[in-house]
């Protein structure tokens, strides 16, 4: 059963995930985790916020694709990952591990 409260959050959430800056906070909190299905879940959330058939389109991906890729069981190339980031604004950096 959804609440109010729950479909608030998912909105407030999607908002957020428009934004480059709080996406890429998100995606890289997700990352320093380790937990890969916990990294396809955030990139799924950021680009449903985009509108996932834009995304495929912006990152020259079918659909079904796009879909498998970032699935709970997906595992995605590098290739695609970086399509993906950059079709909602972002890309893929490495920084020094913070110590």
């Amino acid at each position: 059963m959804t609440h109010p409260r729950d479909k608030s959050y998912e909105e407030s959430l999607v908002r957020a995930l428009q934004d480059p800056a709080e996406a890429a906070a998100y995606i890289d909190a997700m990352l320093e985790m380790g937990d890969q299905a916990a990294l396809l879940l955030a990139l799924r959330q950021v680009a449903a916020a985009h509108g996932m058939a834009e995304v495929a389109r912006r990152a020259e991906l079918g659909e079904k694709t796009l879909f498998k890729s970032l699935a709970e069981e997906g595992n995605p190339t590098l290739a695609t990952l970086t399509r993906v980031l950059h079709a909602v604004g972002l890309r893929l950096t490495v920084t020094p591990e913070r110590v």
